[in-house]
């Protein structure tokens, strides 16, 4: 997987999740202003994943 960061039409920051075989899994849902949030993001991300609990409605 890998993670794919970009600019939109707004020209705010986004990042992209993609599978190996190259489909979309999870996006941003939220553009940011410098790009350097879009990669706090990603970070945060990858740090608290593996604890994150699954919960069903």
């Amino acid at each position: 997987m890998k993670f794919h960061v970009y600019k939109d039409s707004r020209a705010e920051w986004r990042w992209r999740l993609k599978a190996t075989n190259g489909k979309i899994i999870a996006t941003s849902g939220e553009g940011y202003n410098n790009k350097q949030d879009c990669l706090h993001a990603i970070d945060l991300i990858k740090t608290y994943s593996p604890i994150a609990e699954v919960v069903e409605d």
